[in-house]
């Protein structure tokens, strides 16, 4: 590829300035895809303690249903449950990390106001209400975490990518040109050295 290009002193500088672009955009790139990495690390263990907690409070939750379908009925359980208003009270904005749009869920966790009467329900519903409230404000909380890992992964690809091209084709490409152009011109100087030598003799 290098030896296309003509050995002349403007190409060599165009070949220099080339490298050291090409080297500078390697370094910006490894510095992004570094700081990338580090970010989705850190989000990755935010997701597993996130999932326990979703699992812990599940398990209080079921727990706490069983109760209720054992001391009121599934039939009556299930019309309690039909009777609950929709609550989706949240947004989703979004936050940039070097340049990647993470997406942020913004809720506000309000208390549970009961929709059903209170003669023929007991406590355990309350509770399992109260529990599936929480599980539902950590789903919120898991599936903010699990697209920005899935959108900051997509980014360190595309960047390794990139620093791929330039470590292995562009920058190697560049010293070849510039080594290739250093050399025919000191080859040429030396031929004209020896050459002004003959005529001075």
């Amino acid at each position: 590829m290098a030896l296309l290009v003509a050995p002349t002193k403007s190409n060599l500088i165009k070949a220099k300035a080339s490298l050291e672009l090409s080297q500078k955009g390697f370094e910006l790139l490894d510095k992004k895809r570094n700081v990338l990495i580090r970010e989705m690390m850190l989000l990755v263990d935010k997701a597993k303690d996130v999932q326990n907690k979703i699992y812990d409070t599940l398990d209080e939750a079921y727990a706490a249903l069983q109760t209720v379908n054992i001391t009121m009925g599934i039939a009556q359980v299930e019309d309690i449950a039909r009777s609950i208003p929709k609550d989706e009270n949240f947004e989703i904005l979004l936050k940039s990390v070097m340049g990647v749009d993470i997406p942020t869920v913004k809720y506000e966790e309000t208390p549970v106001y009961p929709s059903y009467g209170f003669h023929d329900t007991n406590p355990a519903l309350d509770r399992a209400a109260q529990q599936f409230r929480v599980v539902k404000y950590l789903m919120y909380d898991v599936a903010e975490i699990e697209n920005s890992i899935f959108k900051l992964a997509k980014e360190i690809e595309k960047t390794q990518k990139r620093t791929n091209a330039l470590q292995h084709i562009q920058i190697p490409r560049y010293k070849e040109q510039v080594k290739y152009i250093q050399d025919v011109l000191e080859e040429k100087e030396r031929e004209d050295f020896f050459r002004l030598k003959k005529i001075k003799k």
